[in-house]
C-alpha cells in the first residue's frame, strides 16, 4: 500500500452501488464518509478526480422508475438528464462544508477517439486541478449511447463499456498513480472447489493473466452496469498507465480510510513493470479502430519476435477498409487480433500479387504500419516504453 500512501494524484471511481440505494435515492451514509476523505486528501496536498455512476439511478428514482427494470434506451437517457442534475447538485452539496470546490465534465468516446479533443480534456483537467477543484467525471449519457449500449456487448468493441473503463482512460489521461473502483464488491473473489465465487479476495494481483480473468465471473451488479471483467480491463489499461489499481468495497463508509491506513482491504494491482508511452496508450485502448487487416505467419512473427513494421507483403487480406492515419487491428493467421496500429496508407492501396515485388522495391510504399505506431498485445513488454 506504500504506492497509495505516496500518491499525489488519485481517480476513485464510485459505483451506482455506492452513490444510491435500493429505492433510487442518494446514500448520504455512504457518500458523506467519502467526500470527507477526499476532501482530506485534497488539503494534504493530493488531487483527486472523481468518477460517479449513479445518474441513470437518480433519475430513476426522481421519476418513480426505479421498481421496474428500464431497458428502454430513450428511457434511460431521461433518466440520465434528470439524475445528472441531481447528481451534481449532491456532490456540490456534500463538498460545500468542506470548502471544497467541484466541477462537471460529461464525456463521450469521441473525447478519447479523437487526439485533439483527448489533448483538450487532458488540459481542461489539469487546470481544474491546479485550481483546486474535484472534477466530477460521468459520460455524457443524454447524447452518448455507448455504455447505455454495453451490457451484453463485447467491451472490446467499445471506448468506454462502462464507468470502470471511463475511469481507467481518465486516469491513464491525467497520468494519475492510482485508481480505486469502489463498488459493492469487496475485490477479486477466489473460486471454490466448483467453481463458485467465495468468500474470500485476492488480495494481490502482479500480472493480470487469463488465469486471473478466468476468475472475472458473473454479470453486471443489481443497479450497475459494469461486472468484474470490466474492472479488470480498468486495471489493465491504468496499470499499463503506471498506476496501481486497488477494487474495493465501497459500501462499506470507511473505505477510503481503511486503504489510507494501509488495512489489507480489497485486491490491489501492481503497475506494470514497463510503462505504456501514451501515444502506445491511445492506439491500444483509446482510438476508434476503424480498419482490420489480416497477416500471414511470417509478418506475425516479424511483428511479434523482430519487432519489425507492418510491410504491405504480409497482409493476406482486408477485411475491414480504412484511410491513412486511421487505426487498425491486426489478425494472424487464426483471425484473432495481436497488435494495433496507426496505417500510413489507406486500404486501396494495398498491391495487386502481380505488383508485390514491385512494391517491395519502393520502401516507404511498401510500409503500411511503421514500427513506432504499433502497439502488440503479447510478447511485447519491452517494446512498450
Amino acid at each position: 500500500m506504500r504506492r497509495l500512501l505516496s500518491a499525489r494524484r488519485i481517480v476513485i471511481k464510485l459505483g451506482t452501488n455506492v452513490v444510491s440505494g435500493a429505492d433510487g435515492t442518494l446514500s448520504p451514509e455512504r457518500l458523506e464518509p467519502l467526500v470527507a476523505r477526499v476532501a482530506s486528501l485534497q488539503r494534504s496536498g493530493v488531487q483527486v478526480v472523481i468518477v460517479s455512476s449513479g445518474a441513470v439511478g437518480l433519475g430513476r428514482g426522481r421519476l418513480g422508475l426505479h421498481r421496474t427494470r428500464t431497458d428502454d434506451l430513450v428511457t434511460k437517457q431521461a433518466c440520465a438528464a434528470v439524475g445528472q442534475a441531481l447528481l451534481m447538485h449532491a456532490y456540490e452539496r456534500l463538498f460545500s462544508p468542506h470548502d471544497v470546490r467541484i466541477a462537471q465534465v460529461l464525456l463521450t468516446e469521441d473525447d478519447f477517439m479523437a487526439r485533439s479533443r483527448s489533448s483538450n480534456l487532458r488540459r481542461t483537467v489539469e487546470k481544474l486541478l491546479k485550481l483546486g477543484v474535484v472534477p466530477i467525471v460521468n459520460e455524457n449519457d443524454t447524447v452518448s449511447t455507448a455504455e447505455l449500449e454495453s451490457v451484453g456487448q463485447d467491451s472490446k468493441t467499445r471506448i468506454f463499456s462502462d464507468n470502470d473503463r471511463l475511469a481507467a482512460l481518465v486516469a491513464s489521461k491525467v497520468d494519475a498513480n492510482a485508481l480505486l473502483l469502489l463498488s459493492n464488491v469487496a475485490g477479486l473473489l477466489r473460486l471454490g472447489p466448483g467453481h463458485d465465487p467465495v468468500d474470500s479476495c485476492i488480495p494481490y494481483v502482479g500480472e493480470i493473466t487469463p488465469e486471473i480473468k478466468a476468475l472475472a465471473t458473473g454479470g453486471p451488479s443489481r443497479g450497475g452496469r459494469g461486472g468484474m471483467i470490466t474492472k479488470l480491463e480498468a486495471a489493465e489499461i491504468a496499470t499499463c498507465a503506471g498506476a496501481i489499481v486497488i477494487i474495493a468495497d465501497g459500501t462499506r463508509p470507511d473505505i477510503l480510510a481503511a486503504l489510507f491506513r494501509g488495512d489489507p482491504v480489497g485486491t490491489v494491482f501492481f503497475p506494470a513493470t514497463s510503462r505504456m508511452a501514451g501515444k502506445r496508450r491511445w492506439i491500444a485502448f483509446a482510438a476508434d479502430v476503424r480498419g482490420l487487416v489480416q497477416v500471414n505467419d511470417g509478418a506475425r512473427q516479424a511483428l511479434t519476435q523482430r519487432k519489425a513494421s507492418l510491410l504491405w507483403s504480409g497482409v493476406v487480406r482486408v477485411e475491414r477498409s480504412f484511410r491513412a492515419s486511421d487505426v487498425i487491428a491486426i489478425a494472424g493467421p487464426d483471425g484473432r487480433e495481436f497488435a494495433r496500429g496507426i496505417a500510413n496508407q489507406g486500404s486501396e492501396e494495398m498491391p495487386l500479387p502481380a505488383s508485390a515485388a514491385a512494391t517491395l522495391s519502393s520502401t516507404k510504399a511498401s510500409v503500411l504500419v511503421t514500427r513506432n505506431n504499433i502497439v502488440l498485445f503479447e510478447n511485447d513488454h519491452d517494446d512498450q516504453r
